[in-house]
């Protein structure tokens, strides 16, 4: 799986499963799809966290909004965030790769 590190690994297994049994024209629209990096939504969420920028990124519109009405919780919302970033953005993409199914 060359998008393993998009995931979380403890499904890794069933995404495997579910992807060889997945028809030809749902493959396609899925080798279309990108996802979004862990990597990346740390970089956010370090550098633009107080203003709920890494929120937004992941779709987490009202908590985007509720983060930068409080400047990241007076700072204490945001390294939570800094912690729990790469789970989220794993899930993220794990939530909208089961959207295919």
């Amino acid at each position: 799986m060359v998008n393993g590190k998009f995931f979380p690994a403890m499904v890794q297994q069933q995404i495997r499963e579910k992807l060889a049994t997945l028809d030809e024209a749902k493959t396609t629209m899925l080798m279309g799809s990108e996802w979004k990096n862990p990597v990346v939504g740390f970089l956010l969420a370090f550098f633009l966290g107080n203003l709920g920028v890494d929120r937004f990124w992941l779709g987490n519109n009202g908590l985007g909004v509720a983060k930068l009405l409080t400047c990241g919780g007076a700072g204490i919302w945001l390294l939570i965030d800094l912690f729990t970033i790469f789970d989220r953005t794993k899930n993220f993409n794990y939530q909208k790769l089961m959207n295919f199914f």
